[in-house]
């Protein structure tokens, strides 16, 4: 599994211009699947998410997770993630697990990030989206359970 995570002041997700997440600080998690990624991955995946220490603490540090300010997590799919733009330039898709193992997953990801306390939302799985972010820093990482991050 990959993802894309930015800390956020806000974000809102829409489906054919209606609102289907909205949250205040925290982070988003732009999600792709490959092909053979399991359950597992999603649940360390989420962990992993939840308690990057990538807010500031009192003190002005980069030392406090998204668990420890309170903060909300937006869980997005995006198969393009997983696109290979190394030949020509159309990118590929075929590392991109197909929706009907894909769905589960990022499912599973929100799942296992709710059970920490951390108040989920999330896209709508499939739809086209508009996602509008306003990104606190910047700060947007790189995740990756194949170890490629």
């Amino acid at each position: 599994m990959r993802a894309v995570v930015q800390r956020v002041d806000r974000a809102q997700v829409r489906v054919a211009g209606e609102i289907v997440a909205d949250m205040e600080s925290g982070l988003l998690a732009l999600v792709g699947v490959a092909p053979g990624d399991t359950a597992s991955e999603a649940e360390s995946l989420a962990r992993k998410i939840v308690n990057l220490r990538v807010f500031e603490d009192e003190d002005g540090l980069i030392n406090d997770s998204l668990i420890d300010q309170g903060g909300s997590l937006g869980v997005v799919s995006q198969f393009t993630l997983m696109a290979d733009c190394r030949k020509g330039r159309r990118p590929s898709f075929g590392s991109a697990a197909p929706a009907r193992e894909a769905e589960p997953l990022v499912e599973a990801l929100a799942a296992a990030a709710r059970r920490t306390g951390v108040p989920v939302v999330t896209g709508q799985f499939g739809a086209s989206m508009s996602v509008e972010l306003v990104n606190a820093g910047p700060l947007t990482l790189l995740l990756d359970t194949g170890g490629v991050f």
